[in-house]
């Protein structure tokens, strides 16, 4: 199945249904959750970047038991919106993802999520390590809810 635009996806959703945001790094996977309305994205859990499979599994569970049928990925844009060989790896990746997961794909700039979560974080006086546990499913939250605004009907 091919990428769909977040719009699109959004339309395709049975009633509360679900969507998972993804920021893959190339360590952690951040994963985030939005509600059933589609309106408000939430920090979910992060996972360990391991074999295709493997993470698949791990986002089909999560999909089943929270309700999700669908995947917006995000998508590390150059700093002036180009498009290089880490926004191909993440759009690769994410296909492979959605189709061994048997989820439809969407694909969200995901600029400066990562580092406006830790600016945020750093303001709410976060230690360092507190930080680290939470910046990856924080940065998916960030970039779903960004994807969720921009096409939010109405």
């Amino acid at each position: 199945m091919p990428p769909l635009t977040v719009a699109e996806l959004r339309a395709s959703l049975p009633r509360a249904t679900r969507l998972i945001g993804l920021d893959p790094g190339t360590k952690v996977i951040g994963v985030a959750l939005s509600d059933v309305s589609l309106t408000l994205a939430s920090p979910y859990t992060a996972l360990k970047r391991g074999k295709l499979g493997a993470v698949a599994a791990e986002v089909a569970a999560i999909a089943r038991k929270e309700g999700a049928g669908g995947l917006v990925v995000g998508l590390p844009l150059g700093m002036d919106g180009s498009f290089g060989p880490a926004a191909q790896a993440a759009k690769d990746w994410g296909r492979a993802l959605a189709e061994a997961a048997a989820l439809p794909v969407a694909f969200w700039d995901e600029r400066l999520s990562s580092a406006a979560v830790n600016r945020a974080m750093i303001e709410a006086d976060l230690s360092r390590a507190k930080r680290a546990e939470r910046v990856d499913a924080a940065a998916a939250a960030y970039m779903l809810q960004a994807a969720l605004d921009a096409t939010h009907p109405g």
